[in-house]
């Protein structure tokens, strides 16, 4: 016996010493890297503090439909937080953000004993230690009900099995939620059709989300509750209806629900319900794990520690989410969508719920890199946006909503077609752009340009007229104005035109204050803002200060170089925002909101990894010629704001951006200017990953040294020559090959410090 527990130490000890994922270490037909996700990553939030505001999507990927297991109560943007103890439905949810907040939501929940409808009152008990969260399947035992839940789910439908006692009186409850529903009970089809319209904006006046039910068991009760009251009517309508459905089960009993929903109306639902087809509820499971290894699989890394493949597949999960479908299937298999922008049903393809001042940043550059065929989906259906509403969006949930600054559909839309992401209209994307330079939408300001006027005369949005987060428009705004200039000239336009987008690509250098080599916010007389904070939060900027801020100059960082003096003070600034203390003002907002927070108690300065802006501020060490302080820091933000537990990001994960950030800075690079075609180098996280392209092409990562302590590129070759560039090209990584590296635990001040070697900046490597 002790010689068998011995051999069996020595083999675990041998299994981890060499690091390997045991499925990889069996066999590689058997890589499951699904098996490492953890749905509940980022669920231990609250609104003070943000540890990833996530709730277990139970869904595939890109799915039209999502199910969580309800915690929070009904219209409650926190539907999921981990540190509650009881499930009050499970609920379908198109939920982007806690602060967005939901649509097209209803619940159903199993219950015993007696038909209760109020979600207080069927609220069960349950525990993280009889819960199985998985993105295809998920299990709660309901305590108060002596109930077994379990969710298998397809795009647009989802099959329950419910596990019920011995009991005269078990029930399933239906909660078509409140702010105007509809239900109706058809007994003799084992069925209940209903629709919610709950939502929190970004929808016409008839927007519904219509449902569609079917049991595998009779009902022998059948109820209808309108505005809290009990009724025997089969048919409903009211602000607030639900349905109680019921039957005598034997100890053990199961149960299945078959349930679909549609935008459209109650006949694509029933054709939305087919996704089931006849399959056991296993057999969904099943092809669910099916298709998340699928596109999990396209990235296979090894060498790692266990709690490291939990967090990257976690991480690519969650970077595989968002913008979800919104489009369906039509009986004659044609692609149509319920139109959130003018109500109508048209044809095409549509996608949402993404915000692009986030998204734009890693999460879309990763779609171009690895999904570029359902990247192309979604550009599609960006030119269908702009058709049906007049406007591309900036952040949509379903249509457009009032949220974040910057006019990033510009990034996105530019970045997919110089990878190759081509839409069919090309005259209807290029005409957007342009369009989103010179308007604001007339109810949604956060989408065009708000303070384009002053921008396009002044070359900044001022900070004295008004407009909030001025300082932050006027940097976005740059940007997206080099994306368009990037891609006038792809188009050949006229010389006018490019001249301009590239005039307005520098207008970063207005707000530019020599004398605290900072952004800061400038009057319309020209005079800058004052007093002026560096540490303060908010005012001129959005979710961050200065310090922030001053960074997003993507397009140009050798132009930020010689703003504030060479590279040695450019780096002092670098350094210098891990060297300030976590000091703040947070005057503006009148309260420490949760992004300062989760700053403040990171123990990493003034950086501020739980927020977007300054997550590529890392990499511009290698413009300045050290790219060894970035491989230090990108290392230290894996190891410490990351982690494969429930509070487990530093802050909002944001529709994928967050986690596609650790996704590639786990392999090793990272977009920091998406238009271009080059990647910034950091350094690999793992001693080998073996990345998967849509052409077929396959590109290894190898760097066998690779250690906590070996954190530093030694020496690297691509494709077995020598290779001292600070970047990669969108094309070496999809021709695929090999790349070794030598890592090492002190740092190479040699390589990657000659000016050939740094990575693409306007003002060098076009702009004259």
């Amino acid at each position: 016996m002790r010689n068998n527990i011995r051999t069996t130490i020595i083999l675990v000890v041998m299994l981890c010493w060499i690091g390997k994922p045991f499925s990889v270490l069996a066999s590689s037909d058997s890589f499951s890297p699904v098996d490492y996700v953890n749905p509940l990553i980022g669920s231990q939030s609250t609104y003070e503090l943000s540890t990833g505001n996530t709730y277990p999507a139970i869904a595939l990927p890109w799915g039209m439909n999502f199910w969580v297991p309800q915690t929070g109560k009904m219209g409650d943007g926190w539907a999921y937080t981990y540190t509650a103890n009881k499930i009050r439905g499970f609920k379908q949810t198109h939920q982007p953000s806690p602060w967005i907040n939901d649509y097209g939501q209803f619940s159903i929940m199993p219950v015993v004993g007696s038909p209760v409808f109020n979600e207080e009152k069927r609220a069960s008990w349950f525990s993280h230690k009889s819960e199985i969260s998985k993105p295809y399947y998920y299990k709660a035992y309901l305590a108060d009900h002596d109930v077994v839940t379990e969710i298998a789910p397809t795009e647009r439908a989802a099959m329950f099995r419910f596990t019920f006692p011995q009991n005269d009186s078990s029930f399933v409850v239906i909660d078509a939620f409140d702010k105007g529903s509809y239900i109706r009970i058809i007994p003799g089809e084992n069925k209940i059709i209903g629709y919610t319209t709950k939502n929190s904006g970004g929808v016409p006046d008839n927007f519904k989300n219509y449902f569609v039910i079917t049991f595998d068991k009779p009902f022998t009760y059948k109820y209808t509750f309108a505005d809290g009251a009990l009724k025997t009517a089969q048919e409903q309508t009211a602000d607030h209806v639900g349905a109680v459905i019921g039957f005598k089960t034997t100890k053990g009993e199961i149960v299945h629900a078959k349930v679909a929903s549609s935008f459209i109306s109650f006949e694509q639902a029933s054709l939305n319900l087919k996704e089931l087809d006849n399959d056991s509820f296993d057999q969904v499971a099943a092809k669910g794990k099916a298709a998340w290894n699928k596109v999990l699989s396209k990235i296979e890394v090894e060498g790692g520690s266990l709690d490291q493949y939990r967090t990257f597949y976690s991480c690519m999960y969650r970077s595989l989410l968002f913008p979800r479908k919104f489009y369906e299937l039509d009986a004659t298999g044609n692609i149509v969508h319920y139109s959130p922008f003018n109500g109508q049903v048209l044809p095409g393809y549509l996608y949402t719920d993404s915000g692009f001042w986030d998204t734009f940043r890693c999460l879309f550059p990763f779609l171009n890199l690895m999904y570029p065929s359902t990247n192309k989906e979604i550009q599609e259906g960006l030119i269908n946006v702009y058709k049906e509403s007049g406007f591309f969006p900036e952040w949509a949930s379903p249509g457009h909503r009032g949220c974040m600054v910057g006019n990033n559909s510009a990034s996105i839309l530019v970045d997919a077609y110089m990878k190759g992401v081509k839409v069919t209209d090309l005259e209807t994307l290029y005409k957007g752009l342009i369009h989103g330079t010179e308007n604001v939408h007339p109810t949604v300001s956060s989408t065009g340009r708000l303070g384009y006027e002053y921008y396009n005369k002044l070359g900044y949005v001022p900070y004295d007229v008004n407009i909030k987060e001025n300082a932050a428009r006027t940097l976005e705004y740059a940007y997206d104005d080099w994306c368009i200039y990037k891609l006038a000239k792809e188009l050949k336009r006229p010389k006018k035109e490019i001249d301009l987008f590239a005039k307005r690509a520098m207008n970063y250098k207005n707000l530019f204050d020599k004398e605290t080599k900072l952004m800061r916010g400038k009057n319309a007389d020209g005079k800058f803002m004052a007093p002026f904070s560096p540490l303060k939060w908010g005012d001129a900027f959005t979710e961050g200060n200065s310090w922030h801020y001053t960074w997003s100059v993507f397009h140009d960082p050798q132009g930020l170089i010689d703003l504030m003096g060479g590279k040695d003070v450019f780096v002092n600034m670098l350094d210098s925002v891990f060297a300030v203390p976590p000091v703040f003002d947070a005057s503006y907002y009148g309260q420490v909101i949760h992004e300062i927070r989760e700053m403040q108690i990171m123990n990493m300065g003034n950086y501020a990894h739980g927020n977007q802006p300054i997550q590529h501020m890392i990499y511009l060490y290698n413009y300045a010629g050290q790219p060894w302080k970035a491989q230090y820091w990108l290392r230290e933000v894996m190891n410490r704001m990351y982690t494969c537990n429930p509070d487990g990001y530093c802050g909002d994960e944001d529709n994928g951006q967050t986690s596609a950030w650790y996704v590639f800075s786990s392999l090793g690079f990272y977009p920091v200017c998406p238009g271009t075609d080059e990647y910034v180098l950091g350094a690999p996280l793992f001693k080998k990953a073996t990345v998967h392209f849509e052409n077929g092409n396959k590109l290894v990562i190898n760097a066998p040294e690779n250690s906590d302590k070996n954190r530093y590129i030694e020496a690297m070759t691509l494709n077995g020559k020598t290779y001292t560039k600070n970047y990669l090209k969108h094309a070496d990584l999809q021709n695929g090959g090999e790349i070794n590296i030598r890592m090492s635990e002190t740092p190479n001040k040699q390589r990657g410090t000659q000016k050939e070697d740094f990575p693409y900046s306007f003002s060098v490597n076009e702009k004259k």
